[in-house]
C-alpha cells in the first residue's frame, strides 16, 4: 500500500471521530522505531482539535508517543521548509544560469547536490522519520559545502531556530487532543 492510499484510509476512519460541525482538515504521518502515528487535525468554528491514530486508526492516547510524533512531524516540515536555503527550485535555476554564463569551477558538483538534495524532498503525503530527517540534514549539508560553507551550517541553524515552534506544534497537539493523553 503507497503512503497516499495508506492516508485515505486512515483519514477515512478519522472523518468518523468529527463532531458535528468539525471536519478532517489534514493528516500528518510520522514513524517512529517501526510504528506510525497518523496525527488527525480537525477544524470547526471552535479552532483546531488533534486526535492520533494508529495503524489500525484506533485513538491513541499516550502522551509521549503523540508528542513525539507531533515534534518529528514539525520538524521534517522545517527541514523541507530550510532545504538549500528555503529556496531550492530558486537555487538550481540561479546554479545553472550560473553555469551557463560564467561556468566557475565547481558549479556541477553544486548543481549535482542541489539535484540531489531535491531528490532526497518527499512529496506529500509522507512519513516523518528520524531517518527522512537525516537525510535532509545530510543532503543539505552537502550542499552547503559544495557551495562553499565551510562554516557553521545554516540549514542546522535554521533548524536550531525552529525548535520553537516544533515545540509549539507539540504543545497544540497536546493541548488540543480529542482524549485526554496520559
Amino acid at each position: 500500500m503507497t503512503v497516499a492510499e495508506d492516508v485515505a484510509r486512515v483519514g477515512g476512519a478519522a472523518a468518523t471521530f468529527a463532531e458535528p460541525g468539525e471536519e478532517l482538515a489534514g493528516l500528518l504521518v510520522a514513524e517512529m522505531l517501526g510504528r506510525r502515528v497518523y496525527l488527525c487535525a480537525f477544524e470547526s468554528a471552535a479552532g483546531r482539535a488533534w486526535l492520533a491514530l494508529d495503524e489500525e486508526a484506533q485513538p491513541l492516547t499516550e502522551l509521549r508517543l503523540v508528542r513525539e510524533a507531533a515534534s518529528l512531524a514539525a520538524l521534517c516540515e522545517v527541514a523541507e521548509e530550510s532545504a538549500g536555503g528555503g529556496h531550492l527550485p530558486e537555487l538550481r535555476a540561479r546554479l545553472a544560469e550560473l553555469r551557463e554564463t560564467e561556468g566557475p569551477v565547481g558549479i556541477e558538483e553544486a548543481e549535482a547536490e542541489a539535484a540531489a538534495l531535491a531528490e532526497t524532498l518527499q512529496p506529500e503525503p509522507r512519513v516523518a522519520s528520524g531517518a527522512y530527517l537525516d537525510a535532509i540534514g545530510s543532503a543539505s549539508r552537502r550542499l552547503e559545502q559544495a557551495l562553499g560553507e565551510g562554516g557553521p551550517s545554516p540549514f542546522a541553524a535554521a533548524m536550531q531556530a525552529a525548535l520553537g515552534s516544533v515545540e509549539a506544534v507539540a504543545d497544540d497537539v497536546e493541548r488540543n487532543h480529542k482524549l485526554p493523553l496520559t
